[in-house]
């Protein structure tokens, strides 16, 4: 049996390691841990429900997560939603069945201009402050059945009586049908989990970075391949993005290998590295009780 040498192999086979591994991990927590996102997010809503009621915030399952993962992600950056998150996967996957549909139909695919992108951005700071309000006031119950996290997760767990969820049905079907257009749709647009890791202060070990001065002129091809459309910081510069999912996709598509880590010996995107990230947040994760 041939020995697989990383080190050796070409750039576009390493570059299908990676999207074979980084498929394979989300494969892995969608399947088995796809209640993350509702448990963290369920945090959110406890805690300032117990502010709004002036109750003792105690340390709950749902705290815990939530604890777990936005320190994982002041760490590693919001690896969890480039590779751990069931809506993330989710949308990864409609998506990539709307891009082969095109080809296959030779139809150029809807997309939003970066105008547009930038303005649509600022609607999950929106829906993240009127739960809050909604949670600190009391009166998120009023809400019941129109959660589309919660018909997710109930059709995950094999419980089709949604009955009383048919708001939430119709609400998770647009979702959907958005996450077919743009990439990382609701992460981008939507998601109020994601406007808190969005406000997270991100350490700069592990963030992208690129070495601008030897990057091919007018290349760019590290921002137009970002589901964000980020524009990286210089080497040595300490800004972060919190719209930067992790998802390494500049890192593979750098014909100059310029995008590294704020640790400049690292890339990001090595395979043992990757590995480390996942198991990491999954054993803390199932330590926090998921």
């Amino acid at each position: 049996m041939k020995k697989l040498d990383l080190n050796n192999m070409s750039k576009k086979d390493l570059n299908k390691i990676h999207t074979y591994l980084r498929a394979v991990i989300q494969l892995l927590y969608f399947i088995f841990i796809p209640s993350v996102y509702t448990a963290a997010f369920a945090g959110v809503k406890y805690v300032f429900t117990q502010i709004g009621t002036g109750d003792k915030i105690g340390l709950t399952s749902f705290t815990t997560i939530l604890i777990v993962v936005c320190l994982y992600t002041i760490v590693f950056g919001r690896f969890f939603c480039g590779f751990a998150c069931a809506f993330g996967t989710l949308g990864d996957a409609f998506h990539a069945l709307y891009i082969k549909g095109c080809k296959k139909l030779k139809k150029k695919p809807i997309s939003i201009s970066d105008a547009l992108a930038k303005k649509l951005i600022w609607i999950k700071y929106i829906i993240l402050a009127a739960i809050v309000v909604a949670c600190f006031a009391g009166v998120y119950r009023v809400t019941n059945g129109y959660s589309p996290w919660d018909v997710f997760s109930m059709i995950h767990a094999g419980n089709l009586k949604l009955g009383a969820y048919i708001p939430g049905v119709i609400i998770l079907l647009l979702i959907i049908i958005g996450m077919l257009l743009p990439e990382r749709f609701f992460c981008k647009f939507l998601c109020p989990m994601g406007a808190v890791f969005a406000l997270l202060p991100v350490l700069p070990f592990f963030s992208l970075r690129r070495d601008r001065e030897s990057c091919i002129n007018r290349c760019s091809g590290c921002t137009r391949k970002c589901p964000s459309n980020i524009e990286l910081p210089s080497t040595g510069s300490l800004e972060t993005s919190g719209e930067c999912f992790q998802c390494q996709k500049c890192i593979d598509i750098c014909p100059k290998g310029n995008v590294h880590c704020g640790i400049k010996e690292l890339k990001g995107n090595e395979v043992f590295f990757t590995i480390f990230k996942a198991l990491l947040l999954m054993s803390l994760l199932f330590w926090a009780g998921v």
